[in-house]
């Protein structure tokens, strides 16, 4: 009889599944918005990727915040996000612009329905709009 073999990473991999977030569920947190606690227990625990535009997003909502003379919190909320440790992947394109067209989505979010996709793992997100494509794309995947 053959002995089977299954080789698997250190256990700390294991503990921290993938997921998508967007800037939506992360800026909640970052700038101490009132739904920071839900985003943040949907995270706890979890390995964050975005695409590389998430630096973009999250400097215009420190911006946002302020002009609406919230310069601590923005300061503050660009700390933290600086000493994150989300990994930044770069897009596809061609396929985020088809991700768009197909769910009629902006570049930015097709580009996280994107990523998702290509990981193979959850996206979390306030967006209604995105939230619904996600669910519809990802729960398709073979």
């Amino acid at each position: 009889m053959q002995t089977l073999f299954v080789a698997e990473p250190p256990a700390h991999y294991l503990h921290t599944p993938p997921v998508v977030v967007d800037c939506s569920a992360l800026s909640g947190i970052l700038f101490q918005e009132p739904w920071a606690d839900a985003a943040a227990q949907q995270l706890d625990g979890k390995r964050l990727h975005a695409p590389a535009l998430l630096q973009v997003e999250v400097a215009s909502v420190a911006l946002k915040k302020h002009k609406k003379g919230f310069s601590a919190i923005a300061a503050d909320g660009l700390v933290q996000f600086a000493a994150l440790d989300v990994v930044l992947h770069p897009v596809s394109a061609d396929a985020v612009v088809a991700l768009a067209l197909q769910y009629n989505l902006s570049a930015y979010d097709a580009s996280y329905l994107w990523l998702a996709t290509e990981l193979t793992c959850p996206l979390v997100t306030f967006d209604d709009k995105l939230a619904q494509a996600a669910h519809s794309h990802l729960g398709s995947l073979p």
